[in-house]
């Protein structure tokens, strides 16, 4: 025992980059366990987070990795079910947990933690679904829950002793006060407010996906992302998306990718429109510029004044 208390144990942490994942991360670090932090990315998550540029947790450089085309299949049929909305959060949770291990094996680490708290969430985080999970993943026993460990069976880290039990904590429940005591004792500071979380879970954001799931097989992240930003219309099978403003304008600019076509008027500011599908024919066309007449504040344009741009 004495000889694997000595070794340098790494672990995968599992983190969303909240205050939870914070404290977790913070308890491992604490006992000399080497932290590989990884987050997933997706059109569900922050955008935000998408960047070239290493980001800093808590001193680590944080590996992020965006999920497949494949996670389109998951939110279309989950084999557990959905929550309140579109958001398959058992599913989600097995299929980052399965990543994580992929990245456990190439890094020779020997367990994967996450900074889950239990009952904190109705559907994903009861003890019944944490085992389900465990069993799914194929990592039963080396996936360590850091601030609910001590109300759960003893992982195969706090057993070989890679981890004290004793450190780990026992909290349950959707209130934070234990969790933010907990932060100040630690020097933890600069944490981030509980925010919308998953936008598969916003009822709003989740008919939008539906109807593009529906109207397309071959739905990409993309597609997913592209429907976030601005306001969503369909001609026939044709996605339409109006900027709501200056900085929405310049994202669907950003997003918009081969074969989409930019409606927008030559001299007047207006809602940037991308029109999406592989029939944009002109029907489309003019009812991209009648919606941005609609929405432009200096109405009654002219049409001969727009530009309409296909991607190359």
């Amino acid at each position: 025992m004495v000889e694997l208390l000595s070794m340098k144990t790494k672990a995968i942490g599992l983190v969303s980059g909240g205050l939870d994942s914070m404290i977790a991360t913070k308890l491992m670090i604490d006992q000399g366990i080497e932290v590989i932090p990884v987050k997933f990315t997706s059109p569900f998550f922050h955008s935000e987070d998408i960047k070239k540029e290493p980001i800093d947790f808590l001193g680590l450089k944080l590996r992020l990795i965006q999920v497949g085309e494949e996670y389109l299949s998951i939110i279309r049929n989950p084999e557990f079910g959905y929550g309140a909305g579109l958001n398959p959060c058992v599913d989600c949770k097995i299929y980052m947990l399965k990543e994580a291990g992929k990245i456990m094996k190439e890094t020779g680490a020997s367990f994967v933690f996450t900074g889950e708290v239990l009952n904190q969430r109705p559907f994903s985080q009861k003890k019944i679904f944490f085992e389900l999970v465990n069993r799914e993943t194929l990592l039963k026993g080396r996936i360590l829950r850091p601030l609910s460990a001590q109300l759960l069976e003893p992982t195969e880290p706090e057993l070989a002793g890679f981890v004290d039990r004793s450190k780990l904590l026992a909290i349950s429940g959707r209130r934070r006060m234990q969790q933010v005591a907990i932060a100040e004792k630690m020097g933890i500071k600069d944490y981030p407010q509980p925010a919308g979380g998953c936008l598969l879970t916003d009822k709003i954001y989740a008919e939008k996906l539906k109807k593009l799931l529906n109207y397309w097989d071959e739905c990409t992240l993309n597609d997913a992302e592209i429907i976030k930003h601005g306001r969503v219309f369909w001609a026939g099978d044709v996605l339409l998306v109006v900027g709501r403003n200056k900085e929405e304008n310049e994202l669907l600019r950003t997003i918009a990718k081969k074969n989409d076509i930019i409606v927008q008027l030559k001299s007047v500011p207006c809602p940037l429109t991308v029109l999406r599908g592989k029939n944009i024919d002109n029907s489309a066309i003019e009812y991209a510029k009648d919606l941005i007449v609609y929405y432009t504040k200096r109405a009654g344009r002219d049409k001969s004044e727009f530009s309409v741009e296909k991607i190359q």
